[in-house]
């Protein structure tokens, strides 16, 4: 219907342009002449599309004065706003059939320009046709577009000094036309528009009530109307705020069936010479004064109808000729119309970007981008009144596997739900964020309490209901507090984000305070981990060895291998700057990897040279307990004899074998079957059960220094050294005793039966090349004096 509609319009148009089977004339010949010898064409025509026929105003090379409209080419080119080209029509799929190609006048070329009548509808084309194909530059386009133009502003000529206008003066028209575009470019108004045209449209007509209207639509609903512009005279004093109620909100119908609503319906034109027998009556709202006649007047974009006019009380009535007479004024208040719903339509896309950009699209809340602002905004006025800020930075516990479980759908519920149960628990002036993923932020202002933490973790501990689901979840949340932590915006996220983690850590479902001694622990982690891969590489570790000393057979039965840092910066450096930064990561089994490699070669070395030294090792927890460990080891010691092999020790911390039983048991065993000896380290630290101490398949138990460095001053320290020394012999462990500083330590450790010691009593760790040369000088009864070299 919409496109009916259009075209019932443009024909009405045509009829009131009054052109169609009139005599030629000079005006229009001359210019069909003109494009004919310019091109030299075989046909130039000034076309007219009635409907059902092509007509010929002017004619040059052409017999026949019409067509059908069926085979028309300007049908084609009155849709559109430009030059309609066909180079080759026995080619063109749309043309190669037409009668007028393949029969007289045999078309081959065609071009097309739409000329328009001076209300604005194209009416038919000036064209120009051959019998040969022919292609077309800019400059013939623009001599055709301006030969066309001509046309036009003759047409428009003719139509002004025309006298059959019977109810509108065309001057008086073509003023209000002129001050509606005028309104229409030079204001953003809107309502200042709509009421000049309503002024114009009462005064043309002699209308005494009138509005204009927009015509809007609701999904499956009925069209209602949005006033633009309405006569304030027709309220009375009593209904003012009625008056204000249909401006603000619309004319909204119960009905569509009567003078009012039917326009909106049908598209077509309403008139009503008594209203008050009129059956279509009714609609108006309460209060307004009596109205006699009445003529509604849909206004159209293109095909789309848009507006609608309604004007009332005309002494001599209403016809359809008065609304054909208003056409052009019609086409500016579709224009306007137009505009309004261009730039509201752009105002919203604009404003659904700028909600994209800045919130999140499934919970609404700030995104980060937006927080970024808001959180500087929060710190500059916490400066102002000298508050404080609390970031609270949030993030939910197992979430994936309610994903996994249950789906995306479920998951985003849940999200959702989150953001508004943590929206419910803060202040107006508070901020919650969502920065992605199941991660939020919330910005609280003066704030610095325990109970209003917890009371965050509580809304997220709600239960959430969606569909058949009952889903619970908690959340793991980090806090710092500003001013006390004196950083940027980007640097308060980071620290509280590293709280968080902290939480995780301690058993999530709880809040953890940030800790700026540990964040500067975390920071020389980091530092160290960045900076370990390149010192592997570039060869700056290195093993240190300390002597162990046989007490029954008063010779040096081997060394502990001791991992050191040739630092670029830092100098040497002991494994305590680094090794609890890179343990339970990469770098871990990496350096344990290069001290392994490293005690092989040294052995290899003793052998070479008849120096029947055992080699101590220490292995890190991470590493010792890793899937990958057995296959190191075998891969490291490859076809080492088996007396290489079994002058090897492995450090183990006793805290690591009550980490995973099961696993050092396995890893135990599979030393043995690699002929390698375990030595439980720092033993006396873990309280390890007898039963554990029985099934350890360790060759040897090195007691802890803290017990040996004071046993002769510390009763039970040395009651502890007793103790381990006597279970020791009980299940035929060897035993080392580490931290030996003084002869009469010593002394004592041997009295009690134990069977090796190290410590500074016989030296400090040394380089390689030292080591040996010590070795070479060792004897027992020199023992003390080489600690002193």
């Amino acid at each position: 219907m919409a496109t009916t509609n259009i075209e019932k319009r443009r024909l009405a148009a045509l009829d009131r342009l009054g052109i169609l089977d009139t005599p030629p004339e000079e005006r229009f010949e001359r210019l069909t002449r003109i494009a004919r010898q310019y091109y030299d064409v075989k046909i130039a025509l000034f076309t007219v599309l009635d409907n059902e026929r092509q007509w010929f105003k002017s004619r040059q090379g052409m017999d026949t004065p019409e067509t059908p409209r069926s085979v028309a080419f300007c049908d084609y080119a009155i849709q559109q706003d430009k030059v309609f080209l066909v180079s080759d029509a026995a080619v063109d799929p749309r043309f190669s059939s037409n009668p007028l190609v393949t029969g007289e006048p045999f078309i081959r070329f065609y071009a097309g320009m739409p000329v328009r009548e001076p209300s604005g509808f194209k009416i038919g084309t000036l064209c120009i046709i051959d019998d040969k194909p022919r292609q077309f530059n800019e400059i013939d386009l623009n001599v055709l577009r301006s030969l066309a133009s001509i046309i036009e502003d003759e047409l428009e000529r003719s139509y002004l000094a025309a006298t059959d206008h019977d109810y509108v003066h065309v001057s008086h028209l073509s003023r209000a036309i002129h001050r509606a575009q005028n309104v229409f470019l030079t204001s953003d108004n809107d309502r200042a528009a709509f009421e000049q045209m309503l002024s114009d449209l009462l005064a043309l007509t002699g209308s005494q009530f009138g509005f204009i209207g927009e015509v809007l639509r609701h999904e499956d609903q009925p069209p209602y109307l949005k006033i633009g512009a309405i006569t304030n005279i027709a309220w009375s004093p009593e209904t003012q705020a009625m008056y204000q109620e249909v401006e603000r909100r619309g004319l909204i119908f119960d009905r569509l069936d009567n003078i009012l609503g039917l326009p909106m319906l049908t598209g077509e034109v309403i008139i009503s010479s008594d209203i008050a027998s009129d059956p279509r009556r009714g609609s108006l709202p309460g209060g307004h004064p009596p109205i006699s006649t009445y003529i509604g007047i849909p206004v159209f974009s293109g095909d789309k109808q848009i507006g609608l006019i309604g004007l009332a009380n005309r002494l001599d009535g209403y016809s359809t000729r008065l609304a054909e007479e208003l056409e052009p004024l019609l086409q500016t208040v579709g224009n306007l119309i137009e505009r309004k719903r261009l730039y509201q339509e752009k105002h919203e896309h604009q404003k659904s970007l700028e909600q994209a950009a800045n919130f999140d699209a499934l919970t609404g809340l700030p995104n980060r981008r937006r927080l970024t602002a808001l959180f500087e905004q929060e710190l500059f006025e916490a400066n102002q009144r000298r508050g404080l800020v609390s970031v609270c930075f949030i993030d939910l516990d197992g979430f994936k596997e309610i994903n996994d479980k249950h789906g995306h759908s479920v998951g985003d519920a849940v999200l959702k739900s989150i953001a508004q149960n943590l929206l419910s628990c803060v202040r107006s002036h508070d901020i919650v964020a969502r920065l992605g993923g199941d991660e939020f932020v919330a910005i609280l202002r003066d704030v610095d309490d325990a109970r209003v933490y917890a009371r965050l973790l509580e809304a997220i501990r709600q239960p959430i209901s969606y569909r058949h689901y009952i889903i619970n979840i908690s959340g793991s949340m980090g806090v710092t507090v500003y001013p006390d932590d004196d950083s940027d915006a980007d640097l308060l996220l980071r620290h509280a984000d590293q709280a968080m983690y902290a939480a995780k850590e301690a058993g999530r479902n709880t809040y953890t305070l940030f800790d700026l001694d540990s964040h500067f622990s975390r920071k020389e982690r980091v530092r160290i981990i960045e900076q370990v891969g390149d010192a592997i590489r570039l060869g700056e570790l290195e093993l240190y060895y300390q002597p162990k000393v046989s007490f029954t057979r008063h010779c040096l039965e081997g060394f502990e291998a001791l991992i050191r840092w040739n630092h670029p910066r830092e100098g040497l450096v002991s494994p305590g700057y680094f090794l609890d930064h890179i343990e339970y990561t990469e770098h871990a089994r990496s350096v344990g990897n290069f001290v392994l490699c490293e005690a092989v070669a040294r052995l290899q070395e003793f052998s070479q040279n008849q120096l029947p030294y055992t080699l101590s090792v220490n292995l890190s927890p991470s590493h010792f307990l890793g899937p990958d460990f057995r296959n190191d080891l075998a891969s490291v010691l490859g076809n080492c004899p088996r007396d290489i092999r079994s002058r090897l020790i492995l450090e183990v911390l006793e805290t690591t074998a009550l980490d995973d039983t099961h696993r050092v048991m396995e890893n135990l065993q599979a030393c043995r079957d690699l002929g390698v000896d375990v030595s439980l380290d720092d033993f006396g630290t873990g309280y390890s059960s007898l039963d554990l101490f029985r099934r350890l398949q360790a060759q040897e138990i090195k007691i802890d220094q803290s017990f040996v460095m004071d046993m002769l001053e510390n009763a039970d320290n040395n009651m502890i050294v007793s103790a381990i020394i006597s279970l020791s012999r009980s299940f035929g462990r060897r035993l080392v005793a580490e931290g030996i500083e003084s002869a009469a330590v010593e002394a004592k450790l041997i009295e009690l039966g134990c069977d090796l010691g190290q410590g500074f009593f016989y030296s400090r760790p040394m380089p390689l090349d030292k080591a040996m040369k010590w070795a070479g000088s060792f004897s027992w009864d020199n023992r003390s004096r080489l600690a002193e070299l």
